[in-house]
């Protein structure tokens, strides 16, 4: 079963769209579990991220970056 992890911050605009985005694709796959982290919450995660959120990580693997297609990210987990 797959992982969707959802890198941003608080106030990042793109986020809020990714976050929008990717519910409405995960809609479609029940199995597929969601995580949402903050950059902020994590050092490392601030130094490699700052300035790609939002960032969509698959499984741990980067699946996109700023902009979410919902239909790459459905073809993804399909």
């Amino acid at each position: 079963m797959p992982h969707v992890l959802l890198l941003g911050k608080p106030g990042c605009h793109l986020c809020d769209d990714a976050r929008v985005i990717v519910a409405d694709v995960l809609a479609d796959f029940p199995a597929v579990t969601f995580e949402e982290q903050s950059i902020l919450d994590d050092p490392a995660l601030l130094d490699a991220y700052a300035e790609e959120i939002p960032v969509v990580l698959i499984d741990g693997r980067v699946h996109t970056i700023w902009r979410v297609d919902p239909s790459r990210l459905m073809k993804a987990l399909s």
